[in-house]
């Protein structure tokens, strides 16, 4: 589980997707995204099942089957067409322990306890939804448990600026249904997380990406 998936892998998790434009973007995505590695290595050698919120289509579950990573997975996002197509996707692959809701986690997330993966929507909060969110999902992971989150932070850097000037992008070509609001800063996960007594660390997440991306694990 600690190496990336081979290329046939990949490509099979791309085939399941119904529509080609959802093909195409799995198998770029899945490509050159260091985040699935990265998730995968944090999540080795773990018996607890996992909530990933704001999973999309589901690309983080099926990679985590593919790398035998056998628990069982619980993905949320408020976008219903992309929970539809993950939920076909799992249909299609045959993947078993896989299931997929749609709900707004600003309003509420789903009971749960173990693992907690948050990747890429926290600029889409406010600063004070943020706090809401990860203060929930700190008490959703368990004894042994990670909650594991990928998020640009906000500074000075040219990379924050291109990662804004992405979010926008997929904002104006309707991919994402939301426009940016609020990037969070180190500060505001070692406060809240610390305070909910998990032990967190941050690492830059680059990989070959432009993107001020940043893997922060909090550990129970």
């Amino acid at each position: 589980m600690n190496t990336p998936l081979p290329a046939a892998a990949l490509k099979h998790i791309a085939s399941l997707s119904a529509k080609r434009w959802d093909r195409c973007y799995t198998a770029m995505k899945l490509r050159s995204d260091p985040v699935y590695t990265a998730v995968t290595r944090e999540l080795a050698g773990s018996a607890l099942p996992v909530l990933d919120i704001g999973c999309g289509l589901g690309l983080l579950p099926f990679y985590l089957r593919e790398s035998g990573f056998t628990p069982d997975i619980i993905g949320f996002d408020y976008d219903t067409r992309k929970i539809a197509s993950a939920q076909v996707m799992t249909g299609q692959g045959g993947y078993a322990g896989l299931s997929f809701m749609a709900g707004d986690a600003r309003t509420g997330l789903p009971d749960f306890g173990g693992n907690v993966v948050i990747l890429d929507i926290l600029q889409f909060f406010t600063r004070v939804e943020q706090e809401t969110l990860l203060h929930a999902a700190a008490a959703r992971v368990e004894e042994g448990g990670k909650l594991i989150i990928r998020s640009c932070l906000a500074d000075d850097s040219t990379r924050f600026r291109i990662t804004v000037a992405g979010d926008w992008f997929a904002k104006l070509t309707f991919w994402m249904k939301a426009a940016p609001v609020c990037y969070p800063d180190r500060a505001l996960f070692e406060s809240v997380l610390s305070s909910a007594g998990l032990r967190v660390r941050a690492e830059p997440l680059w990989g070959g990406t432009p993107f001020n991306n940043h893997l922060i694990v909090a550990e129970r």
